[in-house]
């Protein structure tokens, strides 16, 4: 056996959560594959084979734990570049709706042949780009089948099957039974049940107003340490009112979302798992049902659950301190953030966001929900595009900033801007600072917050200089090099230290000393409009 794999059944033995989502192991004598997580009796080091994903341990004929499930893994954090340009394109196409493509449309969205879509899978994930799609699809209806009871038909659809027939097919051939029997042998109690009328699963819209039927409950999962009350108290600062609530440790918005030109309207619950550790507690409106994976995905970035804790403190050093577990948080929606980073130029975070809830309550659309503090959704880039800058600034809004909104707008309508985090980081920056009232403050917080992208760095922000005792942004440019690539991370710790009480002194990285004019907090940026 190699060195590598030694390291890896060391890991197993430990349970060590650093290697969640890292690799697989298979057994042979079970014919299961597990996460190194797994609590079941550790088996013998040569019954094991190790996997670096789930797509190679099915190639290899494993099935699935149901015991700990590799569907819930946490993913490896991925960003654009050539080593994940297929899974940010795949990404990309279930993102816009396109849940059933196949290997040709991938080909054609990636801009190469087939044969070469082949090569690149081969190289970088050791399989075929349909293994990898297929055991996506796989997995994402092994969780919906184990953890709702939405009928099979339309887990088969929401999964990326064209039909039920297809999708059958393809689970008895690689978990050896039928997505019914699973089904039977899931953990599912009365409260998971959610009764979906089937009818409606093709139809143009599934915008509504009403939630007649009772939440759909699922489970997201992350890598430990995990500093809930840090993440949670910053989304709390910055609630929208009307389009988000956070009560009780528990986060909660409204979701209007348009996916290959369907329009879903709904909501949405976010909170810490009461029995499960490491997981979250997601419950969605039934309406929004058939964009179930993209709503989780889009969870998984604003809170931050494919973070490697270990890694990253290891890079920030000294920087960590006591907070471990310190996530960025991303966001739900892309031009929604963009929006309130534009409003938080300049005027604290409270303001920024009172701003924000009026241009929501103005602009965006009234929905009755089951929660008394959801009643609006936020307008879309479509709306917004149609504004005038009178209507914009009527709200208290300088006629700067409802000019630069009109203008992201526009883009985002016309797909020349995507803010979401399967885009280029690089292209998306220089693309924004090109629009007049977009510096580099703004240009990075948008990154940071709606790309997730964890080496965005703002470093005109008046928090970070006053956290560092340095106003010189080149030097402070300099001194964050060696947080690359988790500068974002940073930012996050950097702005944690300035509202905790027993750390009144700035961070001593740097010799050079803090003018006392500059006493903004950190959402505070200089930028020419």
């Amino acid at each position: 056996m190699s060195i590598q794999n030694i390291y890896y059944y060391q890991a197993l033995v430990s349970h060590d959560s650093r290697f969640d989502g890292h690799f697989f192991v298979g057994v042979s004598s079970t014919g299961i594959y597990c996460r190194p997580v797994c609590r079941v009796r550790t088996p013998k080091i040569e019954n094991c084979s190790f996997y670096t994903s789930a797509a190679l341990a099915e190639a290899a004929g494993f099935r699935p734990c149901l015991k700990c499930r590799p569907e819930l893994s946490p993913q490896i954090a991925q960003h654009v570049n050539d080593q994940n340009l297929i899974l940010s394109a795949i990404t990309q196409l279930e993102d816009l709706g396109h849940t059933d493509f196949s290997i040709a449309e991938l080909s054609r969205h990636l801009h190469i042949s087939t044969r070469h879509l082949s090569r690149m899978a081969l190289a970088q994930f050791g399989t075929t780009p349909s293994n990898i799609i297929l055991t996506r699809r796989l997995l994402r209806a092994k969780q919906l089948l184990t953890e709702t009871h939405l009928p099979i038909i339309h887990v088969a659809y929401i999964s990326g099957f064209s039909s039920l027939r297809t999708f059958n097919m393809h689970f008895k051939n690689r978990y050896q039974s039928a997505p019914s029997s699973l089904r039977k042998r899931a953990d599912i109690t009365e409260a998971n049940t959610t009764r979906i009328d089937t009818t409606r699963i093709n139809t143009k819209s599934r915008a509504s107003t009403t939630s007649p039927a009772k939440p759909i409950k699922l489970m997201l999962q992350y890598r430990p340490p995990y500093n809930w009350q840090q993440l949670i108290e910053f989304l709390e600062q910055r609630t929208v009112r009307g389009v988000e609530y956070v009560e009780e440790q528990t986060y909660s918005r409204t979701v209007n979302l348009t996916v290959n030109e369907k329009n879903y309207q709904g909501w949405l619950q976010v909170q810490l798992h009461l029995t499960k550790a490491n997981t979250l507690a997601i419950e969605l409106s039934e309406s929004l049902s058939d964009i179930i994976p993209i709503v989780l995905r889009k969870l998984e970035h604003q809170f931050d659950l494919h973070a490697e804790p270990a890694l990253i403190a290891k890079q920030l050093g000294k920087l960590v301190n006591n907070n471990q577990g310190i996530r960025l948080p991303g966001s739900f929606d892309g031009f929604e953030m963009a929006v309130r980073a534009i409003l938080g130029q300049q005027i604290t975070v409270k303001a920024a966001h009172t701003l924000a809830g009026r241009f929501a309550e103005a602009f965006g659309t009234r929905i009755h929900t089951t929660h008394r503090a959801l009643t609006t959704l936020f307008p879309s880039a479509e709306v917004a595009s149609t504004l005038s800058i009178d209507q914009i600034a009527s709200l208290g809004i300088i006629s700067k900033r409802a000019h630069t909104i009109i203008i992201l707008a526009e883009k985002i309508s016309k797909s020349e801007i995507v803010l979401q985090p399967s885009a280029s980081p690089d292209i998306t920056i220089n693309t924004l600072t090109q629009i007049p009232g977009i510096g580099p403050w703004t240009a990075h917080y948008i990154a940071m917050r709606a790309l997730h992208w964890p080496d965005a760095f703002p470093h005109t922000d008046l928090g970070i200089m006053k956290a560092l005792q340095e106003r010189r942004p080149k030097k402070l440019l300099a001194l964050a090099e060696k947080w690359r690539p988790w500068r974002a991370y940073a930012v996050m710790h950097l702005w944690h230290s300035l509202r905790e009480p027993w750390n009144n002194s700035p961070i001593n990285i740097t010799n050079q000393p803090l003018e006392n004019t500059v006493t903004s907090i950190s959402t505070q940026c200089k930028e020419q409009s």
